[in-house]
């Protein structure tokens, strides 16, 4: 399924691409050679607290984060890739106070949207993308796809230093520019 799209110097409709409710985190899955753990659809009324606040709403999750635990975050880098002006990575962000993990996930990142200096930054893999939306004053929304109920499995309870398998929530979500072009594609996962 395609959504047309009007291009803004021919008037044409193009094709915009329509992903999973685990892209990208499914890419990196595959890259593993692992299988995606159980994750589900949620209506966001059926998200318990604190996690429907955390994820239910149209900001970025940096500064939500940020504001719910009174810390400063940036990113553990678990793995990463390129492909054109695509920059994809798989992360945790750590508060920076106590390193405690707050979010697991994937996202792919067009570069090429951004400023110079903001690609430098994102590319330097320390600071989370909300952050440098913000410290660049980058005009953003913030359309989340799906609300998500996910099984913790061995490699997501590695990065948030969980034992079991645990019930977590998350969401599918897309930042999008002034002219809803596509900044990121987003999954993004909490801890209980």
């Amino acid at each position: 399924m395609r959504n047309l799209q009007p291009n803004s110097e021919t008037g044409a409709f193009a094709a915009r691409a329509v992903y999973t409710d685990t892209y990208p985190l499914d890419e990196f899955y595959r890259e593993r050679g692992e299988v995606l753990p159980a994750i589900g659809r949620v209506e966001s009324q059926e998200i318990p607290e604190p996690y429907k606040s955390l994820l239910v709403h149209n900001g970025d999750m940096t500064s939500r984060l940020q504001a719910f635990y009174g810390d400063t975050i940036h990113i553990q880098l678990l793995a990463r890739h390129t492909h054109d002006n695509e920059y994809f990575r798989e992360v945790v962000l750590l508060l920076n106070g106590v390193k405690k993990p707050v979010e697991f996930g994937a996202i792919k990142i067009i570069l090429d949207l951004f400023p110079t200096e903001a690609q430098k930054e994102i590319l330097k893999e320390h600071r989370p993308l909300g952050q440098i939306l913000k410290d660049f004053n980058i005009p953003h929304l913030s359309r989340p796809k799906s609300y998500l109920a996910v099984t913790s499995d061995r490699f997501i309870n590695g990065a948030l230093k969980l034992d079991g398998t645990r019930s977590l929530y998350g969401r599918r979500n897309t930042l999008v520019d002034p002219w809803d072009r596509p900044l990121a594609e987003i999954v993004e996962i909490l801890p209980p």
